[in-house]
């Protein structure tokens, strides 16, 4: 079995693929806090194994990618601790088979290049991939895999979040697509303006995104949505063609690949 690690600034996705049978066995998603110990994420990891029927011994790899530098050496520590492994750390020098294209290719997120090494494995042809996470990023990918570079913004999350402390009389309300844009109420229409506010801005940057690719010679990109956040805005945006939740997993197993030698 390999282990996979997501580490974002709110969640940390842990997944398991089987090699043996060549699927994902188990995912899971837990807080990402900095202020854990190694001890602390260890007994949490093991009793997910414990609970999923698991043995950590099982384990034979482990793959990171992480936005989050505070976090890593806790997280390091617990996994040589409790699986006896070095993990491999996705960063500079580890082989990915993506050309980043980046001014300074240092700067791009670990997140985004996984996610573009497996959208150029899996599809193969011109991508957009959006990821909506804690930031939502919109990244261009050419079918030769060159990666282009993207757009990065704040999560539709961190943008209610602003709303809600910023403006002393509007309440914390649920994120959820209402029936129509008009809203009778203050909470629908809250609802209303962050939900159908974010599709928006999603269309309208895979347009110019797309634009922007067809005038380099590419042809229509195909565009990929993940991350937690997704299917809130996939049937009214569309403009996704796919929802793949495994995309990150699926491009740390396909990075460990290249680099288990």
């Amino acid at each position: 079995m390999i282990l996979l690690v997501d580490v974002g600034n709110t969640n940390v996705v842990l997944g398991i693929f089987d090699d043996s049978s060549s699927e994902f066995i188990a995912n899971w998603r837990i807080s990402t806090d900095s202020k854990k110990t190694s001890d602390e994420y260890g007994i949490q990891v093991m009793q997910l194994f414990s609970n999923n029927k698991l043995k950590p011994e099982g384990v034979k790899g482990v793959i990171v990618s992480s936005v989050v530098p505070n976090i890593m050496y806790s997280l390091e520590a617990m996994i040589k601790k409790y699986f006896h492994i070095e993990p491999l750390i996705v960063g500079p020098g580890v082989k990915t088979g993506i050309n980043i294209k980046y001014d300074n290719p240092k700067e791009v997120g670990a997140d985004r290049i996984v996610n573009a090494v497996a959208a150029h494995y899996i599809y193969k042809k011109s991508c957009i991939i959006i990821d909506f996470g804690t930031a939502t990023t919109f990244c261009a990918l050419r079918k030769n895999g060159d990666y282009l570079g993207g757009t990065i913004c704040p999560g539709i999350q961190i943008s209610s979040e602003a709303l809600f402390e910023r403006a002393a009389k509007l309440p914390r309300v649920e994120l959820v697509r209402t029936p129509s844009v008009i809203g009778k109420n203050t909470v629908y229409s809250m609802q209303a303006g962050i939900v159908y506010g974010y599709i928006g801005q999603v269309q309208y940057i895979v347009s110019k995104m797309k634009k922007e690719m067809i005038a380099l010679g590419e042809e229509e990109p195909y565009v990929i949505a993940t991350g937690g956040l997704s299917r809130l805005i996939y049937e009214e945006a569309g403009c996704i063609d796919k929802i793949d939740l495994y995309l990150t997993l699926e491009g740390l197993r396909l990075i460990y690949d290249k680099n288990k030698e």
